[in-house]
Parts: C-alpha cells; sequence; structure tokens
C-alpha cells in the first residue's frame, strides 16, 4: 500500500492505526488538546498504482458504470485494475466485444482463496452500503482507502455522485483528501469456553448467583486453555445476537472486562460501532453516533423490560457474551449480516474494537458528509416548517 493518514496513520511494513481521540500536550502548564477531525487527510507516499473496483453483483443497471470506470482508469489513468472474477465472468461483460480489450486487462481474484490485501492501493465500491460492508470484509487487516459511489438503493456510506466520477477520481488521486476512519469490531468466536459440570450446565448455584450479583466472573467458569477460536472477524456495522427460529427468548449473559453487566432476555442484542449506529441499531432505537467517535454502542432488540435503554461504552473494552445457563435454546449470531452460526451452551463471543479501521474518503468533509447522509437518506428531524404569526398580538401568553 502506498499511502499514509496524517496524524493518525504511521507507514510502516503494515499499516496500524493509533486513532487517538485527545492528545496530551505539555506547555507551560498541562492542558487537554482535543483533535480536529477535519486534520484527517489523505496523503499517498507514492503515485496508487493498483485500483480494486467493487460492484453491486445482480444489478444490471451497474454494468454500464462498471463499463465506464474501469475504462477510465485502464486507458486514462493506466491503472492496474482489480476485479472479482464472478464480475469479470459476467455474461453481459463476456458478450461486449467492445469492451473486450479492457476486460482481458482486468486482474481477478476469488474472495477466500487469493490474498489481495497487500497489493490494493484504492477501493472504488459502486453500488449501495452493502458494496462497502463487502470491501471491508476482504480486508482482516489493514484496509486501503475506500471511494463509494452512490449507486445503490440507501448510501448511507456512499456520499459520491456517479456523474462527476473523473473529476472525483482525479481529486482522490492527488491525495489531500478528508479521510473519516471507520472504526471495525474485532470478533472472536470461542468454543467450548465455559466449562461447567452437573447442574451447573442449566442453572445457578447460590454462591454464583452471589457472584454475579457482585459483578464478577464467578472463578473456574472459563478456561482460556479449552476454548477453541473457530472464528475472527473484522466487522465495520454490527455482531446481531438474536433468538434464532425459537419461540422462547433469548437469554444471554453480557460481560464487559470480565465483568457481568446484565443478562439480556428479549429478542437479542446488537453490538455496533458508530458506523453501525445508524443500521440495524438505530432501527432498534438506538442513538444515532458519528463515526469519528470512539465508543460501542449495544442495544437490545425487543428487550422484555421497559428500563432496558440502550447504552455506549469506551472503545477499547471487552464486551463478552455467552448463552445464561437458565436459557431455554439457543442463540444465533451473524456479523454484518453475514456468516451466521449458532451459539449453544459452553461457547462466547468476544468483541473489542479492531485497531485497523476503514479510512473512507469524504466528498466534502466527514462532518458535512454525515449530515447529508441523515438527512437524505434518512431524512433525520424532517417536519413541515412553523410558520410565523402574521400578528404578534394574536398569541394567548400576550394577551390581558
Amino acid at each position: 500500500m502506498s499511502f499514509s493518514l496524517d496524524l493518525i496513520w504511521e507507514q510502516t511494513d503494515k499499516i496500524v492505526c493509533t486513532m487517538p481521540a485527545v492528545c496530551h500536550v505539555k506547555e507551560e502548564k498541562e492542558k487537554w488538546h482535543i483533535q480536529d477531525p477535519a486534520s484527517q487527510r489523505l496523503t499517498w507516499n507514492k503515485p496508487p498504482v493498483n485500483v480494486l473496483v467493487i460492484r453491486k453483483i445482480r444489478d444490471e443497471s451497474l454494468i454500464e458504470p462498471f463499463k465506464e470506470i474501469c475504462r477510465f482508469l485502464v486507458e486514462e489513468k493506466q491503472m492496474m485494475v482489480y476485479v472479482e472474477r464472478r464480475v469479470a465472468d459476467d455474461a453481459t461483460l463476456s458478450k461486449d466485444e467492445a469492451f473486450g480489450s479492457i476486460r482481458n486487462q482486468l486482474c481477478t481474484f476469488r474472495e477466500g482463496y487469493d490474498d489481495i490485501s497487500d497489493c490494493i492501493d484504492l477501493i472504488i465500491c459502486l453500488g449501495g452500503d452493502g458494496t462497502l460492508l463487502y470491501a471491508s470484509s476482504l480486508f482482516q487487516g489493514s484496509v486501503p482507502p475506500v471511494m463509494a459511489f452512490h449507486l445503490g438503493s440507501l448510501g448511507f456510506l456512499t456520499p459520491f455522485k456517479f456523474e462527476s466520477y473523473k473529476t472525483e477520481v482525479a481529486k482522490v488521486f492527488e491525495g489531500n483528501a478528508a479521510i473519516t476512519l471507520r472504526s471495525r469490531l474485532k470478533v472472536k468466536v470461542v468454543k467450548d469456553m465455559l466449562q461447567r459440570t452437573g447442574r451447573e450446565s442449566y442453572s445457578r448455584e447460590p454462591q454464583q448467583l452471589q457472584q454475579e450479583h457482585n459483578g464478577l466472573l464467578p472463578h473456574g467458569h472459563t478456561n482460556s486453555e479449552a476454548g477453541k477460536v473457530t472464528l475472527q472477524l473484522q466487522v465495520l456495522n454490527e455482531v446481531v445476537v438474536d433468538r434464532g427460529p425459537s419461540s422462547y427468548l433469548s437469554n444471554v449473559d453480557l460481560y464487559l472486562d470480565g465483568r457481568l453487566i446484565t443478562s439480556v432476555q428479549g429478542d437479542g442484542v446488537i453490538v455496533s460501532t458508530p458506523t453501525g449506529s445508524t443500521a440495524y441499531a438505530a432501527a432498534a432505537g438506538a442513538s444515532m453516533i458519528h463515526p469519528n467517535v470512539p465508543a460501542i454502542m449495544v442495544t437490545p432488540i425487543c428487550p422484555h423490560s421497559l428500563s432496558f435503554r440502550p447504552i455506549v461504552v469506551p472503545a477499547g473494552v471487552e464486551l463478552m457474551i455467552t448463552l445464561s445457563p437458565d436459557a431455554r435454546n439457543t442463540a444465533w449470531v451473524s456479523f454484518d449480516g453475514r456468516k451466521r452460526q449458532e451459539i449453544q451452551h459452553g461457547d462466547c463471543i468476544k468483541i473489542t474494537t479492531s485497531c485497523y479501521p476503514v479510512p473512507s474518503i469524504c466528498c466534502h468533509d466527514l462532518v458535512y458528509d454525515w449530515f447529508e447522509s441523515l438527512a437524505q437518506c434518512l431524512h433525520w428531524n424532517v417536519r413541515k416548517r412553523q410558520e410565523r404569526l402574521a400578528d404578534i398580538s394574536d398569541s394567548s401568553d400576550t394577551e390581558n
């Protein structure tokens, strides 16, 4: 990769994100200096060469924009363009003789088989928010800058309009573009970590109940050597734990840094990033958080409690979700809507903030783009404007 982010990223063999929210500055006296988010800028250490183009699959309307941008990158910008093999093998593209010369110059890869993480300088997404989520899933370590064009249905994460793609892409190649660092979650699924014997598998003993009441993870409740990590992922939007096909309430325990925080009884729970706060979490009643805020959101899904409100915890803490010993059924978990699997007694899900965010290129700046998306995509605070009074004396509070 050939880019760096001023004040945020350090270029080494790998790119590591430190994401400081507040930095300590010593002058005549100590003071706290809050970093200006606008200082996050993209600069190129050397000109970009390899561009990954991701197109929304099964959408015939995106074939022409895809051909246009590939032709522009290959012929005018002399870029090496990478695409998925299933995209290059599309029947419509194969039949297009005029596009044949460009198609033959495309580099192809297969998800899960070919590793392209170290050779891509820039990602261009054509479609909706799902294309950016998919791009994130392809890079389980450091992620190249992502430029997303709005050609889908919602487009909350895709600020660029395709009509001006030549001008916008040229600006990005020149560098000094505004960047939003979208934090991700590092998630591990550990099987058979919680060791229980006898009736401990099904109910809490009085001593264990007292320990959990005090917020402590009971001694011997976990065995770090017994667990087997079966899945480790970087998640951009959210981790969703739900009751699956069962008609019973889900019953899962939520731990924070080893302490039992609460048990979730309801349809499930959402653990999301600030980027994910405008997705499923927003539909479940959570607040919407700007992606630059370092935080993790915990949102219950239809909780069987009137007082269970969504909460926000600091980025960097470790959350752990397990089935409660009293749970009547298993639970199911999904990651950005993918890789759905069943969670049984003894399994756990560990979640913390990843050190590999997704650098999303802004169309204007990271504040304007976010509020523009709130207004245009979610119609945030849209209502008919109240009209002023024709005569101030008509107001009831001025009457004698």
